[in-house]
């Protein structure tokens, strides 16, 4: 009996250097896809998407350039979906709700949100609606990311943790929308997998973890030898800032979702995915740790507790 050869899958992810264009395409790789990772400066989207099943657009410009630049790039990957029959996957965020809309955010939770930057999404979610391409919008809160990347875990939380201080930019009592990126990415390959099964546009909420600060807080004590304090960030430096740079004006839009209590609900993942599961927050954050924490916990505090996938992916 002649054994048929199973068909290479093919991805393209766009903004691979990006974080989650990042996490997607180890993901992607590690679940035997062929990825193509997009060059600027030396590909054209139509020839780099010719004969992939699946465009991962991983392209997020800075804050300040979205007015001008987001429409058109979701444009140009639309287009090129609808042309070849790629799925699409966005990864999508909750900047969508607004601060009334209430929670847990799910897949039919209203687009409420009025500020500039909730309101490029809406749009652009809204162009991937109305048009033709097979879509799956994965949702998340902020990311926790196995790599320095300049976001508000590593950038802000973390990035005191040295000197005893563990840094939040809100409220500290109230519930915040965690995902960790290595999680998120596996959840897309496994959406991938059978995006044949479903429907032509999917909104995905991908609930991750549900923290507040001072959750977050013990969770980080408990991997640490020495436990560290929180501290609440002083806004006022971006507002000072803020006439004059715009990076600091963004920022302060978004300032609400660390005031405003929210969650994203899980139910769609499990449904989908029923054998899914988050990696446990005691093995996930660890990894999210700047180096030196990383170092420390694996030689001196659990040497026998973390999984050797877990390490590996520093």
């Amino acid at each position: 009996m002649t054994r048929t050869a199973p068909m290479t899958r093919t991805a393209l992810i766009l903004g691979a250097s990006g974080r989650f264009g990042r996490a997607a395409a180890t993901a992607f790789e590690q679940a035997g896809w062929h990825v193509r990772r997009f060059q600027r400066g030396r590909d054209t989207l139509t020839q780099a998407a010719s004969g992939v099943d699946v465009i991962v657009n991983g392209w997020n410009p800075a804050y300040p350039d979205w007015a001008a630049q987001v429409a058109k790039l979701h444009r140009q990957v639309i287009a090129v979906a609808e042309a070849s029959g790629a799925t699409v996957i966005v990864p999508g965020n909750v900047y969508v709700f607004g601060a009334e809309t209430p929670s847990p955010w799910s897949e039919t939770s209203p687009h409420a949100a009025q500020n500039p930057l909730g309101r490029i999404r809406v749009e652009m979610e809204a162009a991937y609606r109305a048009s033709n391409a097979r879509v799956i919008l994965l949702r998340a809160g902020d990311f926790l990311d196995t790599a320095a990347s300049g976001n508000w875990f590593d950038g802000i939380l973390a990035a005191k943790l040295a000197k005893g201080r563990f840094v939040y930019p809100g409220r500290t009592d109230i519930a915040h929308a965690w995902a960790y990126l290595p999680d998120m990415a596996r959840a897309a390959v496994e959406l991938a997998a059978i995006r044949s099964r479903l429907p032509r546009y999917l909104d995905v909420p991908f609930a991750g973890y549900s923290l507040s600060a001072e959750e977050l807080l013990a969770a980080i004590n408990a991997c640490l030898l020495h436990p560290v304090k929180l501290k609440r960030m002083s806004w006022l430096p971006l507002q000072l800032t803020r006439p004059f740079w715009p990076l600091g004006r963004c920022l302060l839009e978004m300032r609400y979702l660390w005031d405003t209590p929210h969650c994203l609900q899980g139910d769609a993942v499990q449904n989908l995915l029923p054998e899914f599961r988050n990696t446990p927050l005691e093995v996930a954050l660890p990894n999210c740790l700047p180096p030196e924490f990383q170092r420390g916990l694996q030689r001196e505090k659990h040497p026998a507790s973390w999984p050797n996938d877990a390490i590996a992916q520093k």
